[in-house]
């Protein structure tokens, strides 16, 4: 699925590029049909594919056959042989000569490789399309300028409306499946993939899916808790509503750990702090998966729906369904965009909920610059008091703030916070 796309320049090809020409190995992980392995090829002049049957059986017949051949050499799908990381690993230590494997993976193996790699194997994370990499839009904010600490100039205008972003949610930003030419189509490659994961994908990664439908169900209660700091003791009830027997932990939590290994899963972690200004921050992580599409599919939303306001009601949240699927693909962008400037990402939230924001992303020195992503075009007073209180409480440890909008403009307040159309903001 991943290479029968025409390839489109990706922001973390340049991250690739360095650690490739200045390292020994690197591994491109992430979900099923990112595009990892398309990015890879780009620099590959030899290939294994452990998903082809055919290679597999060789690799398994002469396992020292793996690391022979031109580098970099790419292993394609190298879970599906977990002794390859310790090969890779071994060859490493014998000839570390920068640029001699790319490996690629769809999944952690449940069987770990007996060394983590760690000083001889570097992985790279790799999300579905951000809003910026789907040529939609020029973005004319950066967030490395942001993160650089020079409060940038803001500006810039997009025609880009609400419509089109609840649009683009459904839609997603796995890139073969963006070819679908019409909507029915573009449904059913999301049928297919998350059929894929139910009935192949996480039987392959080691657990047995005795309840399929079971399994479904506990995916749509999660994918309904989007953007939500909401337990998975919750989760678990919502995904039987009416039912006085509610599935074993033992049964759901082997699911969370293999969606987890499979990328599909992707939680925004509490933001961890050392300011002596800020107490009692909920440790709990705010809930996406890998990309909103998924949510949207697992949940039967479409454009219309969400425009309408509806949205699934078995967890309970502040706002609107479409709000919280903008709040997801707001995460999946920024993630992609901070990852480039070596940032990490976090949320904030109160164990009271007085205060939250949405994003943060933190600098290697904790610096951070917020976000608040908002469903609405225009701005007030009100939006922006979060982000007020926490440049008061950390002062020169916020680097600047943002309000990421749904509408035409971006530009600076008075007060010094940036207001940020999500189409406007990119690396």
């Amino acid at each position: 699925m991943e290479d029968a796309v025409p390839y489109g320049s990706r922001v973390v090809d340049d991250e690739v590029d360095e650690l490739i020409s200045g390292l020994p190995a690197i591994s491109i992980e992430g979900a099923k049909g990112v595009g990892k392995t398309s990015t890879a090829l780009r620099l590959a002049r030899s290939v294994v594919r452990l998903d082809s049957s055919v290679d597999l059986e060789l690799v398994r017949a002469d396992p020292s056959s793996l690391v022979e051949g031109r580098p970099p050499r790419l292993i394609d799908e190298w879970q599906r042989f977990p002794e390859s990381w310790d090969l890779v690993r071994r060859a490493v230590d014998v000839n570390p000569t920068s640029g001699r494997f790319l490996l690629t993976g769809s999944a952690t193996p449940a069987t770990r490789p007996t060394h983590s790699g760690a000083g001889r194997i570097v992985s790279v994370r790799m999300r579905p399309l951000s809003f910026a990499e789907r040529d939609i839009e020029t973005a004319t904010v950066s967030v490395s300028e942001l993160c650089a600490g020079e409060r940038p100039t803001i500006g810039g205008e997009t025609a880009v409306r609400l419509a089109e972003y609840a649009d683009e949610i459904v839609r997603g930003g796995f890139p073969g499946l963006r070819q679908a030419t019409s909507a029915r189509a573009a449904r059913a490659a999301l049928d297919g993939y998350l059929d894929r994961i139910i009935d192949v994908d996480i039987r392959d990664a080691g657990v047995e899916v005795r309840r399929p439908n079971t399994l479904r169900r506990w995916l749509s209660a999660f994918a309904a808790a989007v953007a939500t700091t909401t337990s998975w003791e919750k989760i678990r009830n919502a995904a039987t509503p009416g039912e006085d027997e509610k599935p074993a932990k033992t049964t759901t939590m082997p699911y969370r750990e293999v969606l987890e290994r499979l990328w599909i899963l992707d939680d925004v972690p509490a933001w961890a702090t050392t300011s002596s200004h800020l107490h009692r921050l909920v440790g709990a992580p705010k809930h996406h998966l890998a990309d909103p599409a998924l949510a949207a599919r697992l949940v039967g939303a479409t454009p219309e729906s969400l425009l309408d306001g509806l949205g699934p009601d078995a967890i309970p949240r502040d706002g609107t369904y479409l709000g919280a699927l903008f709040e997801s693909l707001a995460a999946l962008s920024i993630r992609v965009y901070a990852q480039a400037a070596e940032c990490r990402v976090g949320h904030l939230r109160t164990r009271s909920g007085e205060r939250e924001i949405d994003l943060l992303v933190e600098r290697a020195d904790q610096r951070v610059v917020a976000f608040e992503v908002k469903l609405s075009a225009t701005v007030d007073d009100d939006d922006v008091r979060h982000l007020l209180w926490l440049r008061d409480t950390i002062g020169p440890g916020l680097v600047d703030a943002v309000v990421i909008t749904t509408g035409p403009y971006a530009y600076r307040r008075p007060d010094g916070i940036a207001v940020v159309p999500l189409a406007l903001l990119g690396p």
